[in-house]
């Protein structure tokens, strides 16, 4: 929703934008520690192979996901400061 001064994305729309980057952080960060100490931790106990994939894969879910909110934000702040929308 543009401002009523016709310049860039209301007030609450850039409000809702900085809550879902902040999380989208948050979900990247906890994503790579959490990431980097499960293949720590499986290769300190040996664990079998498919353990660690399953945990590269719910990695790659969760930057996967973290591209499409950033991608969807991108494209909301870029329509609004044209005049889209």
């Amino acid at each position: 929703m543009p401002s009523p001064s016709g310049q860039g994305p209301a007030p609450e729309a850039q409000a809702a934008d900085a809550r879902q980057m902040r999380l989208v952080a948050v979900v990247i960060a906890v994503t790579m520690v959490l990431w980097l100490g499960v293949q720590w931790i499986g290769g300190q106990m040996g664990w079998p192979g498919k353990y660690v994939f399953l945990a590269d894969l719910a990695a790659i879910g969760a930057m996967i996901w973290s591209l499409l909110v950033t991608w969807r934000i991108w494209r909301r702040r870029n329509a609004s400061s044209q005049g889209q929308g």
